[in-house]
């Protein structure tokens, strides 16, 4: 195991992964994992599952996916840093969340430099609900620079629970420490209604969402280990002639530098947060209600979320307001490949909600 900061397949400059390397062989898995979590015995954060690389035909659906999307990607990572320069004097030290916010963070932090005129430092660090910041990443970042730099960064919000954690686990170090870190959340996509500042609240499909690690920089999910150590990772050195990583988030920053900072190319319309609030409580009570769902933990609403319960949990069903949106195709052929029932929902107020199977549903 080595606790040394390292960029994954990034540029050296791009991003420093403050994270314990770990060894392959402590994968556990997804069904395994699975009845470990809903019996109480392991946290979900305390396990990995091993991952595959994705199939030819859904690596089509990626390459579908940044066709369609990567220009509105490009857009709200443009309209972030605008936000981010505005609310920051000075160098920026951007936080990203490993790994959903991870290329965010890689190309927010080049459009800081290249379009706001301003200095930036990227790292990435881990967060888990109910565990909290690694603050043991957060401590060496405030070692080196000013904590009123900091700003977190994710790819969006689901049910809101990371921006919640976030800011429980940052108020605990800052007692702790003495600092004034600002817990706010930055993100693409704020569906919750939780974050700081979001450049939209609309569920698209982030095409950096589709894949694994080999759009995040080869990096696994992370997970908790001892409080007095990094939280941990697998690098998957071996996936290297299958990465997208350094070429998605080029590809991103390449079409924001093509836009006008303060121009029409940007959305320009103020987020209600109460409303999106509003709405997601709304839908996670119906889904419960409808679906006899105890653990509102099961129900994963969004794009973003959906998908990861199809890469890595056991899901129970997939939920789609329209099934013929290009942007749900990865989601149903996800669930084509591992036999989960598809429901079409018209009254979703969000494109996809998958459901994860409960140890009751047998």
């Amino acid at each position: 195991m080595t606790g040394a900061p390292f960029s994954g397949s990034y540029q050296a400059g791009d991003v420093q992964f403050l994270l314990l390397q770990l060894p392959a062989q402590q994968f556990t898995s997804v069904a395994d994992k699975e009845a470990l979590i809903q019996s109480g015995r392991k946290h979900y954060s305390e396990m990995l599952s091993p991952e595959s690389l994705p199939s030819e035909r859904y690596l089509q659906v990626f390459e579908d996916a940044c066709a369609a999307n990567l220009a509105q990607m490009a857009r709200d990572c443009l309209a972030l840093a605008g936000m981010i320069a505005a609310r920051r004097a000075g160098d920026v030290t951007v936080v990203s969340l490993a790994r959903a916010g991870t290329p965010v963070g890689v190309i927010v932090k080049r459009l800081l430099e290249q379009r706001c005129g301003r200095g930036a430092v990227h790292y990435s660090v881990s967060i888990a609900r109910d565990r909290g910041i690694d603050a043991v990443a957060l401590r060496q970042i405030v070692q080196h620079h000013a904590p009123e730099s900091i700003v977190f960064i994710d790819g969006w919000t689901g049910k809101g629970v990371i921006s919640r954690e976030l800011a429980h686990s940052v108020a605990r170090f800052n007692d702790e420490h003495r600092t004034a870190i600002d817990s706010g959340l930055y993100v693409l996509s704020d569906l919750a209604g939780s974050a700081a500042c979001a450049a939209s609240e609309a569920d698209y499909l982030i095409p950096s969402s589709i894949l694994n690690a080999t759009v995040s920089g080869l990096v696994s999910r992370t997970v908790v280990g001892a409080p007095d150590q990094l939280h941990g990772c697998v690098y998957y050195e071996a996936f290297a002639p299958h990465d997208r990583s350094r070429q998605f988030v080029d590809a991103v920053t390449a079409a924001a530098l093509a836009l006008s900072l303060d121009g029409a190319d940007l959305p320009h319309a103020a987020l209600d947060r109460a409303a999106a609030a509003a709405t997601s409580r709304a839908c996670l009570a119906r889904l419960q209600q409808e679906y006899g769902v105890a653990d509102v933990n099961l129900i994963k609403p969004g794009i973003g979320e959906a998908t990861r319960v199809l890469l890595r949990r056991v899901p129970r069903l997939l939920l789609v307001r329209d099934p013929a949106s290009a942007d749900v195709r990865h989601l149903t052929l996800l669930a084509q490949e591992k036999n989960v029932p598809v429901i079409i929902d018209q009254s979703l107020p969000y494109q996809a909600v998958s459901l994860i199977r409960s140890a009751l549903d047998g």
